[in-house]
């Protein structure tokens, strides 16, 4: 570990849980057995931060990711990697009606969706009465409408109303010549063909000849007559074979007992042998669809008479087809199933070649001779209050941006495997409430074990902000990846955490500029690199736009707003306050103003949009070519920062008249208001609580939710400071999270969910488990890693030197209107 580096639960040199104060104390007030249990306790942390630090688990995720690209790249090369064969042949339910194919993710297609899709087309579907049901399943995604009119046995036509889209269900119940008949029909020339066709049949011809022998090698005589023509089909559209469900034989009507399950297997096994008999370059012409067969074994329990499957069954193959058919036309960001990767962009290829000029760099000066830099301690984003370190860092050389800029090269082209490139898997979200609370506990129970005493016990404290942010980072994590805001509740209670981070943006950003008085171009440069030098990077390695990774222009626009706001004339600080208490009341004036010019922005929509729809401003803050996004989340939190902005000036003139009581070990207020405050803080969680539960929709609990978070967020500082033991002690665990929670905000897009977040990243198939484990351990450190990396390119792009410092913010800028004019006019379909 290099030095000013600390592992995740590093102990404090004094007053740790396990050190001599603590232990000669517990020795005067309990019994043997509690001593042992309080030094077995400290010895396994110690003996496990000894081991496992931070260095050694960024060697081991190194390794890792290597090993999986090998198998994954092996995998696809030998194992039949392509996701439209694993889409149309295997998967498993996630829920009751939620299917997932095996590695790749399914996008739910709407109406309007298909009819851009199938629009000129024609689809033909050939078969039974069990293919039938698969038709109607099909034309309800184009017209939900559409119910089944009781023609049983005979052809049924469907024309989608207002646009070009035709699908036809054809009755040949049996594989026969009827059948070959109609499908030579369509191979002669000059004949209408259809550009997609979908056949099965085969419980007709059990039924007829009561399961004989001779009727299967018929069928298989039948079939390989008709794959002929099948073939010739395929030279102009697409050509689907759908292999037979499986039935239930107890509840199956006499006259179709001979329907077994083994001689379905057998038909299904006759028919494979014959459309893989001839293959181009190893695949077979006609597609099988067997992920509806999948499906059936689940569910065939549910068949009312055993032969035709439930209504969800069927949607499950039609939707199938529909990403089959489709996903390589739409793109959809959810639908990772047979789509072809697009070719890099301009500004993609770009970036790859100045990462690879920053390795030939690094090189080139490891060859010449250069001494090794050490990483200045890395400053908070909020306050830039740096830790000094016990000795003084050594200037960086200068291979250290090249380094720095080799190691983001790496981290990027991981980026671009998980999330661009067809490499890894990737799965849809499904919320169960254990997906979303076990894990809760799992990292409730880490954060108590890893509980330090605090340097200091004044309120919101560096450690306690730290933890906050870490534990709320992570709750946030385990809320995206489970798809929890599915359940309103829970929804509502992470938008408060969502608004507690811009309440700190507010607190931490006031205070600095309240106490220090530094309004320096230096300061406001170094916090803006800090916040957006990863986005920006991302927003050119996986063309998405800056709007996309919706927080960080949120905090870039509230502390700059928070900047201009203090620093405009006249600026109060707290040494010119305490000559005169007027200028509290100026202080307040601003704030009041502020208030005004955020209502007034919140209240004119339009106006709002007007704004920040002129360029380049829109380059920023558009997404999919709409404001609409950047304004709903603006609004939603819209009250948050002046929150934190008016405590952070309550509290400090209350610390400086004195009036709260922060010594160690000391009630925040007198005992009566400390217990009144305890116990409003307490019953307005509960009702905060009550009240997310009983909110029927989104939109409902939205409307309110600027105007009520507040008074979770003092409940809980409240709850957390009041009592001089809490303000004593402080989760180390969840406080090192805390230091590089917007790196783990960002990276979570990519390298953690995938489909631009709409999907799980799949490194370990079929152990979803496991697989949660090793991602989740890939992920940390690499957020930690860009937290250094971020830090050293600081020290080197943002100067103290005034006028070294106007330079780069010119040629930043002339970088910046090249960047936006070679992106304008790009439409990339970014996801939320």
């Amino acid at each position: 570990m290099e030095k000013g580096e600390v592992s995740p639960a590093a102990e404090p040199a004094d007053g740790a849980l396990g050190g001599a104060p603590m232990l000669d104390c517990t020795g005067a007030c309990c019994h043997g057995g509690a001593k042992m249990a309080v030094l077995a306790y400290s010895l396994g942390k110690r003996e496990i931060n000894h081991h496992f630090t931070i260095k050694n688990a960024k060697l081991i995720s190194l390794v890792v990711v290597i090993i999986l690209l090998v198998f994954h790249t092996a995998l696809r090369y030998y194992g039949g990697g392509d996701s439209c064969e694993r889409l149309l042949s295997t998967g498993r339910y996630l829920g009751e009606n939620v299917w997932q194919p095996s590695g790749c993710m399914m996008h739910k297609y709407k109406s309007i969706e298909a009819k851009t899709c199938l629009a000129e087309k024609r689809v033909a579907f050939i078969g039974d009465s069990r293919i039938r049901q698969l038709f109607y399943s099909f034309i309800k995604i184009i017209d939900p409408s559409q119910r089944e009119d009781g023609n049983k046995h005979a052809d049924i036509s469907f024309e989608a109303d207002g646009s070009s889209v035709n699908v036809d269900f054809l009755w040949y119940p049996e594989a026969n010549n009827s059948m070959k008949e109609r499908l030579i029909s369509w191979t002669h020339e000059g004949s209408a063909k259809p550009d997609v066709v979908i056949l099965g049949a085969a419980t007709w011809s059990i039924r007829f000849h009561s399961g004989s022998s001779e009727s299967l090698q018929q069928y298989k005589v039948n079939l390989t007559a008709i794959a002929v023509h099948l073939e010739k089909l395929t030279d102009h559209g697409e050509v689907y074979w759908v292999v037979q469900d499986p039935v239930n034989e107890q509840v199956l009507s006499e006259n179709r007992k001979m329907i077994t399950n083994q001689q379905l297997e057998l038909y299904n096994e006759a028919a494979v042998d014959v459309l893989n008999s001839s293959k181009r370059n190893g695949r077979s012409r006609v597609k099988l669809l067997a992920a509806s067969r999948q499906a059936a074994l689940e569910t065939i329990a549910q068949s009312n008479d055993g032969l035709h499957l439930p209504e969800s069954t069927m949607n499950v193959g039609a939707m199938v087809l529909m990403n089959s058919l489709c996903n390589k036309l739409l793109r959809p960001i959810d639908g990772s199933c047979c789509q072809t990767l697009p070719p890099p962009n301009l500004l993609q290829k770009l970036s790859a070649c100045f990462f690879v000029g920053s390795a030939v760099a690094l090189l080139v000066l490891h060859v010449l001779g250069n001494n090794h830099h050490r990483r200045p301690a890395s400053p908070d984003v909020e306050s830039l209050e740096e830790k000094k370190p016990a000795t003084a860092a050594a200037p960086l050389s200068p291979k250290a941006p090249f380094q720095a800029l080799c190691k983001m090269g790496i981290i990027m082209s991981y980026f671009y495997l998980c999330d661009r490139a067809d490499v890894f898997m990737k799965e849809q979200k499904f919320y169960t409430h254990s997906t979303f609370f076990i894990p809760l506990i799992y990292i409730f129970v880490l954060g108590v074990f890893y509980n330090e005493n605090t340097k200091e016990t004044k309120l919101l404290n560096r450690e306690q902000t730290d933890e906050w942010k870490g534990w709320m980072q992570l709750v946030i994590l385990i809320y995206h990846i489970s798809g929890a805001s599915a359940f309103i509740p829970v929804y509502m209670h992470v938008r408060v955490l969502v608004a507690a981070y811009l309440f700190q943006t507010g607190y931490g950003h006031f205070s600095f500029f309240w106490l220090k008085g530094d309004f320096g171009l230096y300061r406001v440069c170094q916090v803006l690199f800090r916040l957006n030098f990863l986005v920006l990077v991302l927003c050119v390695v996986m063309d998405r736009p800056y709007q996309f990774y919706y927080f960080v222009p949120l905090v870039t626009f509230w502390f700059v707003v928070i900047y201009v706001t203090l620093a405009m004339w006249p600026q109060i600080l707290q040494k010119k306050a305490n000559g005169s208490g007027l200028w509290h009341l100026g202080v307040l004036a601003k704030l009041l103003i502020l208030l005004l010019f955020i209502c007034t922005f919140a209240f004119s929509q339009g106006f709002f949009e007007r704004i920040f729809s002129i360029w380049p401003i829109s380059t920023l803050f558009e997404l999919n070519g709409s404001i609409h996004e950047w304004w709903f989340r603006w609004k939603l939190d819209r009250f948050a920062v002046v929150h934190g902005m008016l405590f952070a000036f309550i509290y400090l003139v209350l610390q400086k008249c004195q009036v709260l009581s922060e010594g160690k070990g000391e009630a925040l207020f007198s005992a009566k208001i400390s217990n009144l405050l305890l116990f409003l803080s307490i019953v307005s969680f509960i009702t905060y609580s009550i009240w997310a539960s009983s909110c029927k929709t989104k939109t409902e609990c939205n409307e309110m939710h600027p105007y009520i978070s507040v008074v979770q967020m003092l409940a809980f500082i409240l709850i957390r400071n009041i009592p001089g033991y809490a303000r004593s002690i402080y989760s180390s665990f969840f406080a090192w999270f805390g230091k590089i929670s917007l790196e783990l905000f960002i990276c979570q897009y990519h390298i953690w969910l995938a489909a631009d977040t709409k999907g799980i990243l799949v490194l370990i198939p079929g152990n979803p488990s496991l697989n949660i484990m090793v991602s989740s351990f890939i992920f940390v450190c690499v957020a930690h890693e860009i937290s250094l990396i971020t830090n050293d390119l600081a020290q080197v792009v943002i100067p103290k030197d005034s006028v070294a410092l106007l330079k780069r913010l010119g040629a930043v800028g002339l970088l910046s209107l090249v960047v936006l004019v070679l992106a304008k006019g790009s439409q990339p379909t970014p996801g939320d």
